[in-house]
């Protein structure tokens, strides 16, 4: 339980931001809150493929059908492959986008609401320096920089390594040079503590606006963090933040791990690779390079909607010709409850210290 209590009082903190923007609370009696849930706009990050997983291109707004919890939802923003996302303006008979080729994209905000986003993607690299990676360590360190060669020049990036101690070696950064050294400096450590790492990496993800991802170098399996697998995910999926998950063959010797990867990187939108050498671990990345490079992003404001809880996103393609194809985004998220300053909490709620940024318990 103590590991709960921990990702809630960063919830409760401020330190991990939502999809919430502020809110009133209510008092309805001696230590207890009323707590009123309102969203921003929810960005996904939409992927199109047919069966031999060949990226399908040209698409526009009125090519997707987005539900959250079974409500339509209008597209306020559209972005395709590595392009800014724009608002879309609705000009079609009963203010309907028009088919392909006549729909509006605005290159400005409309009201004040959409803010166009920078192209290109934030990419946030943990690289795991546990001694899970003793044996292939120096593979795995070249793979991740020609990972880093290979992005666009729009794309920015991080660099963040990991063991039981979580390490910022190198902040967001749109020149690519000093990940590649952060990338070289890099040594191995002791125990592995993933999912504190996770936690504390889309914690820093979510302070940038845009398409944001997560891939992950681990070996697995995690023996040292205080937050659950299952936390990490959901937190991931209410942010709209893909986590790519690459690991050896030996992880596969691991049933829970192995399950827990692919768990959340089908969740997220992202995709989970096992790499048994290192032409394997060079093929993953490309394989998410690709991705980042053929990416929808589909945006809009909610409609009303009495749940507080767990809200399930939906994605559809719209047309009987379009079917045939398959669509990988994230599926779901929660919205963020914000409180009053005079909210207090119940002693049981108590957590202790949190641990440091650098993850020091």
């Amino acid at each position: 339980m103590g590991q709960r209590y921990f990702l809630r009082a960063l919830f409760f903190l401020g330190i991990v931001p939502g999809l919430a923007v502020s809110a009133s609370a209510q008092k309805k009696g001696p230590g207890m809150t009323v707590v009123h849930v309102n969203v921003n706009m929810v960005q996904l990050d939409v992927a199109v493929t047919n069966k031999k997983g060949k990226y399908l291109t040209g698409l526009g707004p009125e090519d997707f059908a987005i539900y959250e919890d079974g409500i339509r939802e209008k597209v306020a923003a559209f972005g395709e492959e590595n392009g800014a996302p724009r608002s879309v303006r609705y000009s079609g008979p009963g203010g309907k986008v028009p088919r392909l080729g006549k729909y509006v994209i605005d290159s400005s905000p409309e009201d004040g609401m959409i803010s166009p986003s920078a192209p290109g993607a934030s990419v946030f690299i943990l690289f795991d320096t546990s001694n899970y990676m003793f044996r292939g360590f120096a593979l795995a360190r070249d793979a991740i920089a020609e990972f880093v060669r290979s992005l666009e020049h729009s794309d920015r990036v991080a660099f963040y390594s990991y063991s039981r101690n979580f390490f910022r070696a190198c902040p967001l950064i749109d020149e690519h040079a000093p990940v590649l050294r952060a990338v070289r400096s890099t040594v191995a450590g002791d125990d592995a503590a993933l999912y504190n790492a996770l936690l504390w990496t889309l914690k820093d993800a979510d302070k940038f606006s845009g398409r944001r991802v997560i891939v992950v170098f681990s070996n697995g399996p995690d023996d040292a963090s205080m937050v659950s697998p299952e936390d990490v995910r959901e937190l991931a999926q209410s942010e709209g933040i893909p986590i790519y998950m690459i690991s050896t063959r030996e992880a596969e010797r691991d049933p829970l791990s192995t399950a827990v990867f692919r768990r959340i990187s089908t969740s997220t939108g992202g995709k989970a690779y096992f790499a048994g050498h290192w032409q394997d671990q060079e093929k993953a990345f490309a394989s998410i390079r690709a991705d980042l490079a053929h990416l929808y992003t589909l945006s809009y404001y909610p409609a009303p909607n009495p749940n507080r809880g767990w809200r399930k996103i939906t994605v559809k393609l719209t047309g009987k010709k379009l079917q045939k194809y398959h669509i990988r985004t994230r599926t779901g998220y929660r919205p963020r409850a914000t409180r009053d300053k005079a909210e207090t909490f119940p002693a049981q709620e108590n957590t202790g210290p949190l641990p440091s940024p650098s993850g020091n318990q």
